[in-house]
Formats: C-alpha cells, sequence, structure tokens
C-alpha cells in the first residue's frame, strides 16, 4: 500500500506525554499516512492536563474523559487498550501510534503487530525498554530538539554492547564477499528486528551514525548511497 494513503490511529495517554512535543510527533506520523483518528485520555479536571487540553481544538483531539476513581490506578490506561483493541478491528486503520511513557501498553503493541499493524511508538527517555523495543519504530521526545547538541558522544556508543552487536549483525547478513554492506539493506535489516532509531542518539540518519563511530568503515557507494563495513573486516 502508498504509504501516503495509509490510515493511522493516534492514542494519547496525556497522564504519561509531554504536550509540548506533539508537533514533533506529528511531524515524523505524517511519513506513514494520515491520522484520521485521534483521541487523548486524562482526566481533564486535573490542572496537570492543562498543556494538552490546549491542544485538543488546535488539532481536532477527540478528548476521553477518564476519572481517577482509585489512587494508583490509572484509568486511563484501561480506557485507551480498550479503545484501541476497538479500532484495531473494527475500523480500516494500517498504523497505530501510541504516545506515552508508560509500559502498560506494551501487550497491546504486541498484539496489534502480530495484526500486521505498523506500531509507533514515542514517549520520554525514561520510558521502559520493554515497551521501546516492542513498536515498529520508537522516537523518544526527548532527544528531538537539537540533534548536535544532543549527540551522545562516539566513546560512549561504543560502550554499548548491544547497539554494536545489533549494528554488526546486520551488517553480517547483508555483507558481499568483501565484508561492504549496502546502508539500506542495514537499515532495513535492523528496522525488521527492532524499534532503533538513531535520532535517539543525537544522529539525523544512519550514516552519520556510522561515521562517529571508529569500529566501522564508511565510504560512498553508486549515487548518494553509503557502504558501510566492519573495521575487523579490513585489519584481516
Amino acid at each position: 500500500m502508498d504509504e501516503l494513503k495509509q490510515k493511522i490511529a493516534l492514542f494519547i495517554d496525556a497522564d504519561n506525554a509531554p504536550a509540548s512535543k506533539f508537533e514533533d510527533v506529528l511531524s515524523e506520523v505524517a511519513k506513514y499516512g494520515l491520522v484520521t483518528i485521534r483521541k487523548a485520555y486524562g482526566n481533564w479536571k486535573s490542572p496537570t492536563l492543562k498543556g494538552w487540553e490546549d491542544l485538543l481544538h488546535e488539532y481536532a483531539i477527540q478528548p476521553v474523559q477518564q476519572y481517577d476513581l482509585t489512587k494508583g490506578k490509572n484509568a486511563s490506561d484501561i480506557a485507551l487498550v480498550i479503545d484501541a483493541m476497538d479500532v484495531m478491528y473494527t475500523k480500516e486503520i494500517d498504523v497505530m501510534c501510541f504516545i506515552s511513557s508508560d509500559c502498560d501498553f506494551t501487550p497491546m503493541v504486541t498484539r496489534a503487530l502480530a495484526e500486521g499493524k505498523v506500531v509507533l511508538g514515542f514517549g520520554e527517555r525514561k520510558t521502559p525498554m520493554p515497551f521501546v523495543n516492542a513498536c515498529s519504530k520508537f522516537l523518544f521526545l526527548d532527544r528531538t530538539e537539537a540533534l548536535e547538541q544532543d549527540k551522545i558522544k562516539p566513546k560512549n556508543i561504543k560502550s554499548d554492547t548491544k547497539l554494536i552487536a545489533l549494528l554488526r549483525r546486520a551488517i553480517e547478513v547483508t555483507e558481499d564477499d568483501d565484508g561492504w554492506a549496502d546502508l539500506g539493506a542495514i537499515g532495513s535489516n535492523i528496522s525488521n528486528k527492532t524499534s532503533f532509531d538513531c535520532r535517539n542518539y543525537g544522529y539525523k540518519n544512519l550514516s552519520s551514525l556510522f561515521k562517529a563511530i571508529d569500529l566501522f568503515e564508511v565510504k560512498r557507494g553508486q549515487g548518494t548511497s553509503y557502504t558501510v563495513r566492519d573495521a575487523r573486516k579490513s585489519k584481516k
């Protein structure tokens, strides 16, 4: 299906998401298609949701009122999941988007993926990793303001053994006889495994991330494409 024609359902956990980043979310979601459903859940009598309340009319977001009936229990989470399940099975939706920093939605995400939906997640860096990893793509909203200032230092990236292993495995399964792999193929391989997004490390694209790490070699391929090789291959 043409991505621009894909229909998107957007669910906002207003209690656990920053309203100030909503434009960033819309800019990202627009790459996938048209948002046909926009719902935000929370206790709208609470002053803490004033930021979201100001956006309701501007962005045609449907507010769903949920009172805090029991201390420590979030009724908004339950209402959101019920509506998301209903939309998934009764509406023609291709992409489901969840804005929250709460891992309670992880089962919902895995179910949506099982039903063939693309699942986009947005939240702050405090978001538990099970929720982050469950999404097709997850973007940390507190990493989108200034990429240059927010870049994670290369030495710190190198110490992220999980990330380095992910990058190396993607190269291994897409490389040619000389160890060089097309950057596009690497990106596709990674996206099929995890919600990894190089912007969460402060780099605008995958080539910039690879160039920042001296564990890899990067060279220009045909046209504007790049090829990447594990530096250990060149030493051999």
